[in-house]
């Protein structure tokens, strides 16, 4: 039997990644995919050939033109809700209106609706009007709804990015979501390219100016700031960078450096130079978001993340999401993964040669970690295991 789904807002296809390596007995398959960005249509049909995929307008949508599908698959755009939007309109955004549209009409109107859903945005999404919209109809529905914020650093991956999970199913969710807990993150160093082109440094008037304000991290390091679409172009809540040379003190060597500024040096950025400050690369990237595997013999030492370890469950009801303690009857997450249930090779996720650094860089920022998106589908698809 083949599980059917339908993927809005694909990006460059990590909800299609996770749905392919999600837990089930029977086989995956994207029957459609939708997304408006020229450039994001081009990486996704790079990677999948085989599916059909449109760009085209959500807002175009509608129920008779979709073809029926298990699952669906969302992750709207977060603009109209990001916390770091003070000026963040919402639903009253137009960014937002596909997604309503979708919810409003399109989703109450299918003849068959999907039995599963998983919707994926910021944190500050369960506070909007349009989460209300989302989980009433849904109920209306006779969906059974779970709401989670989660962040790929309690699955062991070493990056911070707080995200907003909608499940819904028709069956009831008998068990709690169980998570892996306890373990600290994978090393940054395993996520790490073997060599990197010296185009990746800092350039020197950035540093110059802005150093101060990047988040630093060593590749010994466990944790890295939320990569945002403005990594390279913003400095400040864009993502982290790395401190190659890790037996340098950062805060005394960048102490001495605005010394020398203040004190009128001119080339007191030179000081800075011996840290070997760089960016991520956008392959390091794709590993973090767990689009590629740590797999290759540099990062053979990597822990296997598929092992059981201590676990946490998690349950929300309506818009208060929230981590409990484990209790009998929870569906453990981190088992092992069973083979894969796509019906497509297993292969590298990569960019065609002509896309832009900055183009991957906004793409991969705009991404799913699909690490955390495929233990939750793999929770929401129990029932068909």
């Amino acid at each position: 039997m083949t599980l059917r789904a339908l993927e809005f807002y694909s990006g460059i296809g990590g909800l299609h990644l996770a749905f392919s390596r999600a837990q089930s007995s029977h086989v995956h398959s994207i029957v459609g995919s939708f997304d408006w960005d020229q450039t994001a249509a081009r990486v996704y049909a790079h990677n999948f050939p085989g599916t059909p995929a449109q760009r085209v307008d959500i807002n175009t949508l509608s129920a008779n033109a979709l073809p029926e599908a298990d699952v669906w698959l969302l992750s709207p755009a977060c603009q109209p809700y990001t916390v770091l939007n003070p000026n963040a309109k919402g639903a009253e955004d137009p960014r937002a209106a596909s997604f309503l549209h979708l919810i409003r009409n399109v989703l109450p109107n299918m003849h068959n609706g999907p039995r599963f859903l998983l919707v994926e945005n910021v944190a500050g999404f369960e506070t909007s009007s349009t989460r209300d919209t989302l989980y009433n109809t849904l109920v209306s529905l006779d969906y059974h709804v779970k709401e989670l914020g989660l962040s790929p650093n309690q699955f062991g991956i070493a990056n911070s990015r707080k995200r907003y999970y909608c499940l819904a199913r028709r069956a009831p969710f008998e068990d709690e979501m169980i998570l892996p807990a306890g373990e600290a993150p994978r090393p940054l160093v395993e996520y790490l390219d073997d060599s990197v082109d010296e185009a990746y440094s800092i350039p020197t008037k950035i540093l110059e100016k802005w150093g101060r304000l990047y988040d630093i991290v060593k590749p010994r390091h466990t944790r890295s700031c939320c990569f945002t679409r403005g990594y390279t172009q913003l400095v400040e809540r864009a993502g982290s960078i790395l401190q190659i040379n890790e037996d340098l003190d950062t805060t005394e060597v960048f102490d001495r450096f605005l010394a020398a500024q203040a004190a009128g040096e001119q080339n007191a950025v030179a000081i800075l130079e011996p840290l070997r400050l760089r960016y991520f690369t956008p392959d390091e990237l794709l590993r973090l978001f767990g689009f590629n595997p740590v797999s290759s013999a540099s990062h053979a030492n990597a822990p296997d993340t598929n092992k059981p370890i201590e676990r946490t469950a998690i349950a929300a009801v309506g818009s208060e999401i929230s981590a409990i303690q484990d209790k009998d009857g929870a569906v453990d997450i981190s088992a092992k993964s069973r083979p894969s249930t796509s019906s497509e090779p297993t292969k590298e996720f990569n960019f065609p040669q002509d896309i832009s650094r900055k183009s991957r860089y906004r793409l991969i920022g705009n991404s799913v970690n699909v690490v955390v998106v495929t233990k939750l589908l793999d929770y929401l698809l129990q029932c068909e295991i």
